[in-house]
């Protein structure tokens, strides 16, 4: 690690979520605070098209209309660019907006960029996470270190979500 690498500050209930404005899978940019007014899931997630990635897009996908019913709204944020997403999109039929962070500043500012370890290296990158936003974008659950598989599910037992 460099010298000017520094432990990721990670978000906790209560703290108000970084704004952002991040470019879509179709080239159009999105603003945080266009969201306001209904809960928001932003998860972030390692790189389109991988075999984890897809399984926790698809659950998102698949889980897509209770979360709605119940209030919420579904962000993806990964370092991929525009074009990657929107071959992910396509292919996944994914219906909620996946957002290019290809300089990795939102993940960081969210905590979830930061040290790894894999087979036995260290290294810096994006850290799975999944943080719940209040109506005004107060963060409500941060979750770290997420499992792509079966994370939906937790997740929606996390927010007291019956299962349909």
């Amino acid at each position: 690690m460099s010298e000017n690498s520094t432990e990721a500050v990670r978000l906790a209930a209560g703290d108000q979520a970084p704004d952002f404005t991040l470019t879509d899978a179709r080239g159009q940019e999105l603003a945080l605070s266009s969201l306001r007014g209904k809960k928001t899931i932003v998860y972030f997630y390692p790189a389109a098209s991988t075999p984890g990635c897809t399984k926790q897009a698809c659950d998102f996908r698949d889980s897509l209309d209770s979360l709605t019913s119940a209030g919420y709204q579904v962000v993806g944020i990964s370092p991929d660019a525009p074009a990657k997403l929107a071959k992910f999109t396509a292919k996944e039929e994914l219906t909620f907006p996946l957002l290019a962070d290809e300089d990795h500043a939102v993940a960081a500012a969210y905590g979830a960029w930061g040290e790894k370890k894999n087979y036995g290296r260290t290294y810096e990158g994006l850290i799975r996470s999944t943080i719940v936003l209040d109506e005004h974008g107060v963060v409500e659950v941060a979750q770290y270190n997420v499992r792509a598989t079966g994370h939906v599910t937790k997740l929606r037992r996390d927010l007291g979500l019956e299962q349909k």
